[in-house]
């Protein structure tokens, strides 16, 4: 076998090896199941109160709530993006949804809920308060009174008070914007007659983890935190280790930073005054099954008739790339792009997704988007892929020599070797440059698999007809003539589903299938098998892919198959589609009809 066919074979088990392994470790994502009456968490079932401390206090007041009230006022939330309320009792952030985002593709899904009250299923909530004695600084339990406002809105800030009766008023001034940013303005008034410090903080907790985890490898849920400039992705199986004060979920963060819960495709987002140091703490009741974020601001030393404010800002929505890239850019949020999962192949994924999302604000459709991103890729890479696609048309030309040098060197491998590679370097002909385009294709392949997988952006985003969601497989299928007759395809996921692909996965295959006919089929059995196997092995293997990565194929193998066509004809090739469509199935009828003189 020369080497043409040696390096062909081996970038050709090297993309199945690599594809497969990706399937294996990244499977399809199954369809979330609905609720199955999960068990309720009782109202008294609160966390702990940070403890107290910055990098020179080390206080520890109560660390476990007592039971709070069963029902406690309201005020209403309302902007463009976000609906829900805040609860008077503790001021507490527990019932929040994303008016901008359905549960489903279907126009009466209900929206997304985010935050939950305790005694519901998976209670998320989110509050701020004072260190301290319990009856003197207000906590998790405390119930405020609406001092000012009516409605939370972006134009109306509501504020919060609460008189601990010995002279001490506190009051929370909550505002918010049109997107995802709250902020909260905790101030101590002290009109007694002796001074008092405390800390004000701010805590996020989850009771349990979220059911609709996707637990894949490829995309991080649980904590994010960003401390002085270092991101860090903690699991929940982690924070379990962590336990409930151990010293190992705390960071001191004396620069800028931020500590959040992150899920797919929402987060909640604690963000203390920047220019302040912090401790920054994750920990875990286990008792409770409670995760809790928290920040613990620097103490305030507030002397008789005077007052100290401390601002916090709370982010808690979608994670959308421009809201976030404003919050960093303009808001100062140090780092912040970094709470979308961009992955190892962040210098990948991070310009390829700004180029994606680009070229959808000029165009309006992201399936189109994804197709004009291809053609930038092709473009850029085209140098690259111009001295590939010459060598191949240089090495169809030395064809007829390599054949007679086969010839003539009979069973002598050395012989053969060493006349091919002085062929190859009399006539300039690189026989490795035919893998250089898949070598290339691969990390692009990979990095927008993570693009399509883990941005917002692409969740429930139609192309046309029946491609309403681009992060989903294609949800046509084989199973129902692709919908003419009267019953559903089988569910994503499912073993029928593997095999009942859709259109987008066929399309796929015959576009490989196509390119590959550019050139005739190889003299060696091995190869020749190889090659008629790989358009199909691969339209099943990708068949159950996002339909925004089955586009992005396509499109690539349809520019890939223009491109190799017209640079070989311009160095004097002549691809001929038609003829070695013909001469691959007479050669399939010659193969056959031995087999049967042989039986």
């Amino acid at each position: 076998m020369d080497d043409q066919n040696k390096n062909l074979i081996l970038a050709t088990a090297l993309s199945f090896a690599v594809i497969m392994l990706w399937t294996v470790m990244f499977p399809p994502e199954p369809l979330p199941e609905d609720a199955t009456d999960p068990a309720t968490i009782s109202a008294s079932d609160e966390g702990v109160v940070p403890e107290a401390g910055t990098p020179t206090s080390t206080a520890t007041p109560n660390t476990v709530a007592p039971e709070p009230a069963a029902e406690a006022p309201r005020v209403a939330i309302e902007s463009d993006s976000l609906t829900g309320s805040i609860s008077l009792l503790g001021g507490r952030v527990d019932d929040l949804s994303l008016k901008n985002y359905r549960e489903t593709v279907e126009e009466d899904a209900p929206i997304v809920d985010l935050m939950r009250p305790v005694g519901e299923p998976e209670a998320y909530i989110a509050l701020f308060g004072w260190t301290g004695e319990a009856g003197v600084t207000p906590n998790d339990t405390t119930e405020w009174t609406l001092a000012e406002g009516e409605t939370l809105t972006p134009e109306t800030p509501i504020t919060l008070e609460w008189d601990n009766g010995q002279g001490q008023v506190f009051q929370t001034t909550i505002s918010m914007d049109d997107e995802f940013m709250f902020s909260f303005e905790q101030t101590l008034i002290n009109n007694g007659d002796s001074a008092i410090s405390s800390h004000p903080y701010g805590l996020i907790r989850r009771y349990t983890e979220p059911d609709d985890m996707k637990n894949f490898f490829i995309l991080h849920e649980g904590l994010v935190r960003m401390a002085d400039g270092e991101l860090a992705e903690i699991d929940y199986d982690d924070i379990v280790d962590y336990g409930q004060s151990s010293p190992e979920g705390q960071v001191e963060v004396t620069e800028s930073g931020w500590i959040g819960w992150t899920d797919h495709y929402w987060m909640t987002t604690l963000i203390p005054d920047q220019t302040a140091p912090f401790r920054a703490t994750v920990r875990h009741v286990a008792n409770r099954d409670i995760y809790q974020a928290e920040t613990l601001m620097p103490q305030q030393d507030v002397a008789a008739g005077q007052s100290a404010t401390v601002t916090t800002r709370f982010f808690a929505g979608a994670k959308e790339w421009e809201a976030i890239r404003h919050y960093q850019n303009e808001g100062g949020v140090g780092g912040f792009l970094d709470s979308i999962d961009w992955g190892w192949f962040f210098f990948l994924t991070k310009p390829i997704f700004a180029v994606l999302h680009y070229l959808n604000l000029v165009i309006g459709n992201m399936g189109w988007a994804i197709i004009a991103l291809t053609v930038f890729l092709k473009a850029l890479v085209l140098p690259l892929a111009y001295k590939s696609y010459v060598s191949m048309a240089k090495m169809k030309e030395l064809q007829p020599e390599m054949e007679a040098l086969k010839e003539k060197s009979g069973d002598d491998r050395q012989a053969m070797q060493q006349g091919m590679m002085k062929l190859y370097k009399d006539n300039k002909v690189n026989p490795a440059a035919g893998c250089l385009p898949i070598l290339l294709q691969i990390p692009i392949f990979f990095s927008l698999y993570k693009v399509i997988f883990v941005t917002i952006e692409l969740r429930h985003a139609p192309w046309f007809g029946w491609i309403r969601d681009l992060s989903a497989p294609d949800p046509s299928s084989i199973f129902n003539l692709f919908g003419l007759l009267p019953y559903a395809a089988p569910t994503p996921g499912s073993i029928l589903a593997l095999i009942f692909i859709g259109i987008l996965p066929i399309l796929l295959g015959v576009s490989m299938w196509l390119q590959q006919k550019l050139n005739p089929a190889p003299t060696d059995p091995t190869q020749q098998m190889i090659f008629a196997w790989m358009p199909w092995v691969f339209m099943f293997m990708l068949g159950s892919f996002a339909s925004g990565l089955v586009i992005y194929w396509i499109a690539n193998n349809i520019i890939t198959f223009a491109q190799q066509y017209f640079i070989m004809r311009s160095h004097g090739a002549k691809p001929d589609v038609f003829g070695n469509i013909k001469q691959s199935v007479k050669r399939k009828k010659t193969v056959q009809l031995d087999k049967s003189k042989d039986k």
